[in-house]
């Protein structure tokens, strides 16, 4: 079996992708330093798949750690890279963490995979990186531009690879540019757990429906949208996992494929209304909201094409917002249970 190194992959995104490695007949390695992880995942990805993958914990801007990852394991065939900060509120906070982390943890990858020899790189990047366009849906060639320390800390490293792959026509990278990932696994077992007050839409609509939040803000109604509220592209973080094996697949399977881009969505654009409301359709009427002012920097709309991915990977989002909101609820049940 292939062995194939997951940056950051006790996460939210990176543990559903484990998953889907396993099931996709390659062997995980898991490098991640549980800053924003448990490392009980674990424990559940063995229970979900019958495998427990090789686990260090690590901190991927420690390059002597790092360092000795690849020296125990030569034979890294690809390396996936989820080990990034993401919250576009914190960021704004304290940029130079996400500067730092976000950018040094590229460098070491980068780097030791070189001394390795391992070129083959997954990069997990953001719909961030686009600017703000009145066209929708967005497409891999339109312009980019972030507005805020998180976004650009993903646009420097899409450039960052760019450039370095250009230098090492022999190294391939695929990026993959994440929608709204949302939902769980249909165990329960695994999910969105984000550590203190979610940033995020999902998890917070969770923790009001189990009462563990008082209710949720809905940011603006008054959007050129059909119910005033944002429009964004969610995705099940389950289909949102195999579209990254499509990814693998694609890079063990061919020589020369050099920088490729894609969107990872379903091409619907979903309101904020629509979200909740489907929730209390599918969980019960558990969700109380209340109207509060626009968040600076929100747009009223964002979804991807997701047409490219389809023609060139053969990725498609099959999982419907119903089973994003039971499965979301169920492991947030379960976990307080």
């Amino acid at each position: 079996m292939k062995k194939i190194l997951l940056a950051g992959g006790m996460g939210y995104i990176g543990s559903h992708t484990v998953i889907e490695v396993i099931n996709a007949g390659y062997e995980p390695i898991i490098v991640d330093n549980l800053s924003n992880s448990k490392i009980e995942v674990l424990d559940s990805i063995e229970k979900i798949t019958g495998t427990r993958p090789l686990f260090y914990e690590v901190d991927v801007c420690n390059m002597k750690d790092l360092e000795k990852v690849f020296e125990e394991n030569r034979d890294i065939e690809v390396v996936i890279h989820f080990a990034g900060f993401k919250a576009v509120g914190e960021s704004v906070l304290e940029p130079l963490k996400y500067y730092e982390n976000n950018l040094i943890s590229t460098f070491n990858l980068l780097e030791v995979m070189q001394k390795y020899h391992c070129n083959k790189f997954i990069f997990s990047s953001s719909a961030t990186v686009y600017a703000v366009s009145k066209v929708m849906p967005l497409c891999e060639n339109f312009p980019l531009g972030a507005s805020n320390p998180y976004g650009r800390t993903k646009l420097f490293n899409e450039q960052i690879l760019e450039d370095y792959q250009k230098a090492n026509p022999s190294f391939n990278v695929i990026l993959l540019r994440y929608f709204n990932p949302i939902g769980a696994h249909e165990s329960g077992l695994i999910g969105e757990d984000p550590n203190g007050i979610p940033n995020n839409l999902m998890p917070y609509i969770c923790q009001v429906a189990t009462g563990k939040l008082d209710h949720l803000n809905v940011f603006g109604n008054d959007y050129d949208t059909k119910d005033g509220t944002g429009v964004r592209d969610y995705i099940h973080v389950v289909d949102l996992a195999i579209g990254h094996v499509k990814a693998l697949d694609k890079l063990v399977r061919e020589e020369n494929v050099g920088l490729k881009v894609y969107n990872l969505g379903t091409g619907t654009g979903y309101s904020v209304l629509d979200i909740v409301n489907t929730f209390n359709k599918v969980n019960g009427n558990l969700v109380n909201y209340q109207i509060a002012k626009r968040r600076p920097g929100d747009i009223a709309t964002c979804y991807a094409s997701s047409q490219k991915a389809y023609d060139e990977l053969g990725f498609k989002a099959t999982k419907t917002l119903e089973e994003m909101c039971k499965s979301s609820y169920e492991f947030q049940k379960r976990k307080e249970a």
